[in-house]
């Protein structure tokens, strides 16, 4: 008989990579998966629960999925990730559309929860099941099946964090900071080089404390070099570099090597001293400027892209025009902005002073405000360039081509469009030369040219 299964992720492209593993764990157990869950014999949420709305995302992709016991074949619900994780006993008492519930240590466990769920339903006598081991015990190292565009993958290269921020959950949720061996990393970037990618995008909770736990020291700059080498990988795309402990080793190799792409993700969250303190962040703002000049001056043209946390608890408004001035004054090409989640289980959740939920969203919608001219400034000053462009594809009702340049990631930043050539076809995964002509809303747009040396694979410091 044909197993079916659907398969639903949510949160961040980490969350994504534990959805790919275990994509192989059922495909490898004779499971099909199918798109629409109506025809799904076991349906599955991957999870997040980093902040609000992404608590209220998680539950509202359950209850839907769950309305195809009755509208289609589904037999039986499993939720996965950190949702599951956080609120276990919640998930037991407020949706008894659940049948199974995995934690973040568990997914290596879901071919067998699926096949227990589907023999028992046969029987007539299904049972409910919860799996939640150590979230701090060593790291399997599982198959996956890439679920990107066959150009693109996420490399994770560690699990778990050890900052602890006070306004985050997830050391509670992930545990500790695990790396994966550098052979493991190695073997599977040439596996993903093999079946066609050429983009390969590195991420953990913090690249840059890479190896402190299984070798003793910092091994990004290694690893980096290693991951260079791979014949077929021409992009690597970096996430997340923490801010303190980005160190000169580090900014030689991204300086040196150019398939690292000049666009790095060092997430500062704020730049006032006392907030800095508060969210338990090992930076100053001194040191995240000395941090940022240094990165301007010896990787010229870089890209940083950034996130910003406002209203923090005890968040005054000099400190948030003191941030206001610092977004101005620092020009990132890229950068996110979140209003404080007030998340129970963190230092930050019962502390005093906690800011006004239409303060908050008032002064996100301020920075973004302030951070639209710095694009617009920064997108102005490439018209005339020309750029390595990745197809992503083709869009009918524009009558144009579409991809990425070094200055755009996946799915949080912009795109750059492009006419389409008069003899060319270039194909999805393609890298074509663009030059820039338009700045639409944050977007590039631009007409397709023949390569040249003056192509841009990274930044226009000008």
């Amino acid at each position: 008989m044909t197993k079916k299964f659907a398969i639903q992720s949510l949160g961040c492209a980490k969350n994504l990579t534990d959805t790919e593993q275990m994509l192989a764990k059922l495909l490898t157990d004779g499971w099909e998966l199918v798109e629409d869950p109506d025809e799904a014999d076991i349906g599955i949420v991957n999870t997040c629960a980093f902040i609000e709305d992404a608590k209220k995302e998680s539950i509202e992709a359950i209850l839907e999925m769950a309305q195809c016991r009755d509208t289609g074949a589904l037999v039986a619900l499993v939720v996965t990730g950190c949702m599951a994780q956080r609120y276990q006993e919640e998930i037991r008492k407020e949706l008894p559309e659940v049948d199974a519930l995995l934690g973040t240590a568990n997914i290596a466990d879901i071919a067998e929860v699926c096949d227990r769920l589907l023999e028992e339903s046969e029987r007539g006598r299904m049972q409910k099941i919860a799996r939640f081991g150590d979230i701090n015990a060593e790291l399997p190292e599982i198959p996956r099946v890439q679920s990107t565009p066959e150009y693109t993958a996420y490399l994770k290269i560690a699990e778990g964090c050890d900052n602890h921020c006070a306004y985050c959950v997830i050391p509670s949720l992930r545990g500790r900071y695990r790396s994966r061996t550098m052979e493991n990393l190695v073997g599977e970037a040439t596996a993903l080089a093999h079946t066609g990618v050429r983009e390969l995008i590195v991420i953990a909770q913090d690249i840059t404390r890479y190896g402190t736990d299984l070798y003793g020291e910092q091994k990004l700059p290694e690893l980096l070099t290693r991951l260079c080498a791979i014949d077929g990988i021409e992009w690597i795309r970096l996430h997340y570099l923490y801010p303190s402990d980005i160190t000169p080793e580090m900014v030689d190799v991204i300086a040196r090597e150019p398939k690292i792409l000049k666009y790095l993700d060092v997430p500062v969250q704020h730049c006032s001293d006392r907030v800095l303190e508060r969210m338990n962040r090992r930076d100053t703002k001194a040191s995240l400027e000395s941090t940022i000049a240094m990165l301007r001056k010896r990787i010229p043209g870089v890209v940083l892209r950034t996130t910003l946390l406002v209203g923090f608890p005890g968040e005054t408004e000099d400190d948030f025009n003191e941030l206001c001035e610092f977004v101005k004054k620092q020009k990132f090409e890229r950068l996110g902005v979140f209003p404080y989640s007030r998340e129970e289980g963190t230092p930050a959740y019962d502390m005093s002073d906690q800011v006004d939920e239409d303060e908050k969203i008032q002064r996100a919608e301020t920075v973004m405000k302030l951070q639209e001219r710095v694009v617009s400034r920064y997108n102005t000053r490439q018209l005339g360039t020309k750029r390595q462009v990745l197809v992503e594809g083709f869009d009918r009702a524009g009558g144009c081509y579409y991809g990425r340049s070094f200055s755009e990631s996946p799915d949080i930043d912009g795109k750059v469009f492009f006419l389409k050539p008069k003899k060319a076809r270039p194909q999805e995964g393609e890298f074509v030369t663009v030059t820039i002509r338009e700045d639409l809303d944050g977007d590039l747009v631009g007409e397709y040219a023949e390569a040249d040396t003056t192509v841009l694979t990274e930044g226009n410091d000008a």
